[in-house]
């Protein structure tokens, strides 16, 4: 059961909180577009912005605008994307199985998907363009419904969840790394398993605008099952009570779950704790209503990915680290924090 502290925050006061959280993420994306092993000036990026927009023409060195517009805002703007998916998906997942520690990454979700995105690259099933994100979307359902399957028996808010998403992730895991070890060089082993980490490197413009389509349209189906997440966050009968179709909206969601992951993880691998973290710190600020939920979900979550972003670009000198390794080191302990607090409910 999830636990949520309600804050006395009004429609005004939810506002300012999303107006806040929209401008620090602008200062983000700024920062991320500035910083790195190579400093350029906040007025450079403004410009550069400006003129890979034609909004203007500013004079700004080749360089500097190959930089800023090809690699380090592509990167951001992927980052705060990626951020605002997998925050609406761990928001989702927590109130449809009411467990506090629902997310991709903790339900082995991310795991599948990312068997399936491997499988493809490796064995050259289908088109790379096309097949990545189908082969995730096939591993992020399989694991899904192997999760429903092992955790049949138990309270859907029990433990029993998180121990099927621990073996689901286990054993597709150990599938990916059988097909690695099985079908790929040395080469491509090196690189699959830097991106499995989660690695934002080689972002492109066209993986950019695939994934804020299928995350905006997912958020938007989402904010039309509001009502229904709830009623489902304090249990079916609940939800029933108020006329709704829990077989069928479950499924729906579900599916647009999958559908999310499976579409970040072929472009970035596995992130883990972002749908854990940023759910849990916004439903201390304004509450348990998804209505206002998931929209300051996923505005924090995409703020929460670019400055993770950041930090992994700068905190070791001369080397970027996986993403996925931020998120773990800020996400584990919140893990633990969070399992501690609801070991009651369990």
């Amino acid at each position: 059961m999830i636990s949520a502290v309600t804050q006395p925050f009004d429609r005004k006061g939810n506002a300012a909180v999303l107006l806040a959280g929209l401008a620090l993420l602008v200062v983000a994306i700024l920062c991320a577009a500035s910083l790195g092993e190579m400093p350029v000036s906040i007025s450079t990026v403004i410009k550069a912005l400006a003129n890979g927009t034609g909004a203007g023409h500013f004079a700004v060195a080749p360089i500097d605008m190959g930089v800023i517009w090809d690699y380090r805002l592509a990167r951001a703007i992927m980052a705060a994307v990626s951020g605002a998916g997998l925050a609406v998906c761990g928001t989702v997942l927590q109130a449809l199985l009411r467990n506090a520690l629902a997310e991709p990454y903790v339900l082995g979700v991310s795991a599948g998907a990312s068997t399936g995105a491997v499988a493809v690259m490796l064995l050259g099933i289908g088109g790379a363009s096309l097949g990545v994100p189908l082969g995730a979307f096939i591993g992020a359902v399989a694991a899904f419904a192997l999760v429903m399957v092992l955790s049949q028996g138990g309270a859907a808010g029990n433990v029993r969840v998180i121990l099927a998403g621990v073996a689901s992730a286990q054993l597709f895991n150990a599938l990916t790394s059988w097909l690695v070890a099985t079908s790929a060089n040395a080469e491509q082993t090196r690189g699959i398993m830097f991106w499995m980490m989660g690695s934002l490197a080689g972002v492109r413009w066209p993986d950019v605008g695939l994934a804020t389509l299928v995350v905006g349209v997912a958020l938007l189906c989402c904010l039309q099952f509001t009502r229904a997440l709830d009623g489902l966050a304090f249990g079916e009968q609940q939800a029933r009570s108020l006329g709704l179709s829990v077989g069928r909206i479950r499924a729906v969601l579900l599916l647009i779950t999958a559908l999310v992951t499976a579409a970040l993880v072929s472009q970035l691998g596995a992130i883990g704790f972002v749908g854990l973290v940023v759910p849990h710190a916004m439903r201390f600020l304004v509450g348990p209503l998804h209505g206002r939920l998931l929209p300051l979900a996923a505005v924090f979550g995409a703020n929460f990915l670019v400055w993770c972003d950041i930090v992994a670009r700068l905190i070791v000198p001369h080397q970027v680290l996986p993403i996925g390794v931020v998120t773990a080191l800020i996400g584990a302990p919140a893990f633990a924090i969070i399992l501690y607090r609801a070991r009651g409910q369990q």
